[in-house]
């Protein structure tokens, strides 16, 4: 079971997830707002500290100019980049025009599309990512956060077991997962693997949070037991 945990904020805080066992560390590089975002030059350094462990860095984005992200990937260099932005303008043949781009590029890097699970339309939307893409990783939606994802509540795990069952590459289960419900959704949907953003986190009086490491520790455990 693969244990993806976001957001690395220091380089410091990456390599404590990637000793708990976390297998992709989550990165944000942005300047949008978004939960957790470092600057150009932290996300470099914190993918760095985890190329020297045996974890994976993965870098998310909400840009839908294929150019930046293009821009983003070269400079930050992360193994997996993770799109959570407009699919209706980062569509399908998008994402597959990008991976071309990136190929021609010498760019090595896996993609990861959200998608945000909402209800039997997001099934037809996934089977329509995934010839193009490495991973899924499956979201729930809120107007708080741009992009998909960072909702801090669960979805319907039966459309996301429908979407295991019907694609071929491996699915990440997100979406208001932490330590108390990690196994029972791996039971209900038998994903690939499982991530946690929001109930991972230990929140500061400003509205700021760094990573609750017990927490982690606690859904390390339970997502591999």
């Amino acid at each position: 079971m693969i244990v993806q945990v976001y957001t690395a904020q220091t380089p410091e805080e990456a390599v404590d997830l990637a000793r708990l066992g976390v297998d992709h560390v989550g990165v944000t590089v942005s300047d949008r707002g978004l939960p957790g975002e470092v600057r150009m030059s932290v996300g470099r350094a914190i993918v760095d500290a985890v190329r020297e462990t045996p974890s994976r860095c993965v870098a998310l984005t909400v840009e839908t100019h294929l150019e930046e992200v293009e821009s983003l990937i070269a400079e930050l260099r992360p193994d997996i980049v993770h799109f959570c932005g407009d699919i209706s303008v980062v569509g399908p043949k998008e994402v597959g025009e990008l991976r071309g781009r990136l190929g021609r590029s010498g760019l090595s890097v896996e993609v990861m599309q959200a998608i945000g699970v909402t209800g039997t339309e997001s099934v037809e939307l996934a089977v329509a990512f995934a010839p193009h893409v490495d991973w899924l990783i499956l979201d729930s939606v809120t107007d708080e956060v741009e992009g998909i994802g960072a909702a801090g509540f669960t979805h319907d795990w039966a459309v996301s077991r429908q979407i295991v069952e019907e694609v071929a590459v491996p699915v990440i289960l997100a979406g208001g997962l932490g330590p108390d419900n990690v196994a029972r959704a791996i039971e209900s949907v038998r994903p690939a693997g499982v991530d946690s953003l929001t109930r991972t986190n230990l929140y500061r009086p400003n509205g700021t949070f760094v990573k609750d490491l017990e927490a982690v520790r606690r859904f390390v455990m339970a997502a591999r037991q």
